[in-house]
């Protein structure tokens, strides 16, 4: 929100928002590009929820929390608004599908790819889900069995291995191989750092380009993209074969079946390859990071997966006599703790920490006249910390998202984005979120030791902590 000095009566351009000088801005540039949460942070709580400042010295933007602002440009006035050049030119790095696409092509293939992501669908991959963790959590147990009763895990690595599995067994129904696995996630890692990089300190570019920077990480890009291209062209010659089995009832599959109501043509091989690697790049890296974030709460909060617990007993033992295994999706309603736990991991981690948004045509919010080109950096983060809209915003106290509780600001709560271009996969990723929340805290407890420093963050295209951390995974 603007300052109260600032509404007393319309504001006219943005020479009256508070701002940054260029010349602060540059000097910063170099912490921001290393943490700029904290700097981010001080710059709204020194001027205010809306600020004019320059991207890395040079690109001019208005960085805002302002629930209001957000709402209008994410969701009331959304056609006026793009997604800017810094996230377009990620596309160099992971192709044209949902995340980056815009405008009539965006919404043509939204429309082709959303049945995908029913409730029903999600639904039927709730047992794949279950599967897959189980599979994951059983050499866990076996070596807290043979350890004395517990076991320690490097967080990230393991909810990344996780989710991954989930999302390439529910896109190609394969295993990656191990190897596989970690180039891929090395891949994702590597590029983002670097198209990161480019964008907050965008006066290195002359030198990276000079180095060959970019070239490298485009043959990177390459790379990722023939790994992922093979297996969509084995589908392909699996479905063309004669007297072929039915295909898996896959995301692979339903992106090759699918066709365009206006000309009844499929997507091109292109196309698939694009949506195929965004599907799963955001369809395991936002879950692995909020799921890191959500053990290292729930390693310092015990009480909360006691709670957590108790619920999962009081449903198990409502169960007809001779049901076992894991939990079901017709369950998950009545286990909603778990669910708080992961909503409150996402407010305080969320893995969109940043949006960004170009406005297409002159507008006006609130009496301020927002020019044509005029860049927003949507600082979600702050908006998710910001004291006036949460009561303790520093505290994990997942019950603020139960019923009857601390009511929401509109438009405060936003980890999968809002409006029309609401993440199309929210609802797979909840399940997913919870499923693996009960099924780990149903095994172990987790056990963060006090005393180690706190867990810094690592803000690149996604929130992830800096570098890899330990908890203990005691049996219960």
């Amino acid at each position: 929100m603007l300052r109260p000095s600032m509404m007393a009566e319309p504001v006219s351009n943005f020479a009256a928002l508070p701002r940054v000088p260029r010349w602060q801005s540059l000097l910063r540039s170099v912490a921001l590009a290393n943490d700029p949460l904290p700097i981010l942070d001080q710059t709204l709580a020194r001027f205010g929820d809306t600020v004019h400042l320059f991207i890395g010295g040079v690109q001019p933007s208005i960085l805002t929390r302002d629930p209001g602002l957000i709402q209008h440009i994410l969701q009331k006035n959304h056609r006026n608004y793009s997604k800017s050049k810094f996230t377009q030119g990620f596309a160099r790095y992971i192709g044209h599908g949902l995340l980056t696409n815009e405008g009539a092509d965006w919404l043509r293939q939204r429309r082709l790819i959303q049945p995908g992501f029913h409730r029903q669908r999600v639904a039927v991959l709730t047992g794949l889900m279950q599967q897959i963790i189980a599979e994951t959590l059983a050499p866990l147990v076996t070596q807290a069995q043979a350890g004395g009763g517990a076991v320690t895990v490097a967080v990230h690595e393991l909810m990344t291995q996780l989710t991954f599995r989930i999302i390439a067994r529910s896109v190609f129904s394969a295993n990656f191989a191990a190897a596989e696995l970690d180039r891929v996630a090395a891949l994702i890692t590597r590029i983002q750092a670097f198209y990161v990089r480019t964008i907050r300190q965008p006066y290195l570019n002359p030198w990276f380009r000079l180095r060959g920077q970019f070239r490298y990480h485009d043959q990177l890009t390459q790379e990722l993209r023939e790994l992922l291209g093979g297996y969509i062209a084995q589908r392909r010659r699996a479905n063309e074969a004669p007297n072929a089995p039915t295909p898996p009832d896959d995301l692979l599959q339903m992106l090759l079946d699918v066709r365009y109501e206006d000309t009844g043509l499929p997507m091109t091989d292109e196309q698939v390859l694009d949506e195929a690697l965004i599907l799963l790049i955001a369809g395991h890296e936002t879950s692995a990071n909020a799921l890191t974030w959500l053990l290292y709460l729930v390693g310092q909060y015990p009480a909360e997966a006691e709670s957590i617990r108790a619920e999962m007993a009081a449903v198990l033992a409502a169960r007809p006599s001779g049901q076992s295994g894991g939990f079901t999706f017709e369950e998950l309603p009545r286990l909603s703790r778990a669910l708080y736990a992961v909503q409150e991991a996402m407010r305080l981690y969320p893995p969109a920490w940043m949006v960004d948004r170009v406005a297409l045509a002159d507008d006006e919010y609130q009496g301020l006249r927002i020019p044509k080109g005029t860049l927003f950096s949507l600082y979600i983060y702050g908006l998710h910390h910001a004291p006036r809209h949460w009561q303790q915003p520093t505290e994990f106290r997942p019950l603020r998202f139960a019923p009857g509780q601390e009511p929401l600001v509109p438009g405060a709560y936003l980890p999968f984005g809002g409006g029309p271009r609401l993440c199309i996969g929210m609802q797979f990723a909840l399940t997913e979120m919870q499923l693996v929340t009960l099924e780990l805290l149903r095994h172990f407890a987790v056990e963060f030791p006090g005393g180690r420093p706190p867990v810094l963050t690592q803000p690149l295209i996604t929130l992830r902590p800096r570098g890899d951390f330990e908890v203990g995974l005691r049996l219960l």
